[in-house]
Order: C-alpha cells, then structure tokens, then sequence
C-alpha cells in the first residue's frame, strides 16, 4: 500500500535524524590528533620521553634506563619495556619515531633508518640552554609543547632562586670526579654553575673543557668547595680511591665537599631543577658545617 505524502515526509524526517545522530556518535574531535608512538634507544632520550610523553606513547626505553645512579626517572623506567640498543627488537614495535643520543652506534641508527624509521638524535646538552632547547624539541615530538614549556619554567624558576641563594658568596667549586677528572666549561655542571653565579675554579687550572689533574694541583689550587657525585667512603676501585685518598680528605672534608648526585647531571631535562634545590641544600649543609666547626675549635 502506498504510503500518503504526510508519512513519506515523516519517514524521511525520521532517515535524517537517525543519521544525524550515527554521524555525531562517531565524529572525531577537531582537536583529537592521535600521538606518535616513541621508542627510545638512549639514557638521556628515556628521561625526556617519560617526562613529556602520555604512557601509552612510550614502546620501549634504552638499556640503561633503569640505572638508578644515572637515571634521575629508573624508577619510572620500570613500567616499560626494556630495549636492547640494537635495532631489531626496536623493528619488531614499529614506532612512528626512535629518539637516540648522538653516542648512539651510528651503525644502529642508520639501519634503523634504512627500514624506514623516523630516527631523531639528541646531542650531548653542555649548557642550561641545550637542556631548554632538548625539552622543546621533544615537546615538539611528543605532541605536548604545553608540557615542555612548563618544564622549561620550572628549570627558569630553579636557576632564578639558586642565583639569589648565591648571590653574596661568591665561591670557586671544582667539580671533580673518578681520577681527578675536572668538568670544564663544557659541560652542564660548569653551566649550572655559571649560570647562578659560582665561580667554577677549572679554569685556573687551564682545564677549559675539561681533563684529569694532579692531586697536588687540586690541593694548591684551593677553591671553597670541591662537588662531588658520591660521598660513600667505599672504594670499589681505583676510580673512587682517588676522591678518598687522606690528603684530599683533609683538605676537603664533608664541609668542603657539595654532593650532588650524576644522575642529576649527567642528561639535561627537567632534572636540573633538582640539581639545582640539591646545590643550594648542599651549600646550606656546608656553612653550617662549617661554622660547627669553627665554634667548637674556638672552645
């Protein structure tokens, strides 16, 4: 039976709202971009990626992600695969992009290229601006600029109250570490320095991007702190047998010394704030150390 005009008017009414409505049910968001899927071959690249990225963007982080003395995030590290640094297992995820270090085998990275992975590499950060800039561009590729910004306000904020902690003492520190190695101008502790105003002593020592120097030279030079990564008194080898050797030990003991541990140094990303409330605390343990010391030697 032929339906009236009144009915087939209806019926049409009625096709045009119910896919209306199937239309809207699975519409996508203007603003819904779906985010690049990371897999991470090296130490500094992990922290980065677990700092800016959702969880669900991270396949796979480096071998030594989960290093708590050169990881500031191993604990975090946990929650995700660990990758081998090669490049097969990283091909069996099949990310939208592999971020690596610059010390990454060139060879890894190139075949990773020659399959057809997106691989972007990361340089050595030697300064608080290569930190910042390390930040935005893994903001970039992870799709959370909002986030690198904020981490990036965050590290203004550390640098800003550590300059005005520091601003009428005017000391020299030496970074030191295994074997006397002295961190020169290129590097990010002696830009952390630099930056809130210490006076980084390597440079008396004519060390400008860094080197290994005497236990004589270190102790004639005199400088009002030496910082150091570790202060266990174990010796597990030669290495660390050179910081706690007696006449180092006696001409900088505890209160000459500033702690402040290399996974808070050795990458560049929002760790540094940490570094930074570390120096400023290690600073403030040293004076009153210091002047512990001072009364009871009055006495």
């Amino acid at each position: 039976m032929p339906l009236s005009g009144s009915k087939c008017e209806s019926l049409f009414r009625g096709i045009a709202t119910l896919a209306a409505v199937m239309l809207t049910s699975v519409a996508v968001p203007a603003d819904a971009v779906e985010l690049p899927r990371i897999a991470s071959i090296n130490a500094c690249t992990d922290q980065l990626l677990l700092a800016l990225a959702d969880p669900e963007q991270i396949l796979g982080l480096g071998p030594y992600s989960r290093d708590a003395a050169r990881s500031w995030s191993a604990a975090d590290a946990h929650r995700y695969p660990r990758l081998s640094g090669e490049a097969e297992d990283v091909l069996v995820l099949k990310p939208d992009v592999v971020v690596a270090g610059s010390f990454t085998k060139l060879a890894t990275r190139n075949l990773l290229k020659e399959q057809g992975q997106r691989v972007v590499t990361f340089d050595v950060a030697h300064s608080v601006d290569d930190v910042k800039a390390q930040i935005r561009r893994m903001g970039e590729l992870t799709q959370h600029p909002d986030r690198a910004d904020a981490a990036i306000a965050r590290i203004d904020a550390a640098v800003a109250r550590t300059r005005q902690f520091v601003a009428r003492r005017h000391y020299r520190v030496l970074s030191v570490s295994r074997r006397g190695w002295i961190a020169g101008s290129r590097s990010l502790i002696s830009s952390l320095l630099a930056e809130v105003g210490l006076s980084n002593a390597a440079g008396d020592l004519g060390l400008k991007y860094g080197g290994f120097a005497s236990l004589e030279s270190i102790i004639s030079l005199r400088p009002d702190f030496i910082l150091v990564s570790n202060d266990s008194g174990f010796a597990e080898d030669e290495g660390r047998a050179f910081l706690l050797h007696p006449a180092l030990e006696h001409f900088y003991p505890p209160s000459k010394r500033l702690v402040v541990p290399e996974r808070l140094t050795v990458c560049g990303g929002p760790m540094v704030v940490d570094a930074l409330d570390r120096l400023v605390a290690e600073i403030a343990r040293a004076e009153r150390e210091s002047s512990s010391n001072t009364a009871a030697t009055a006495h």
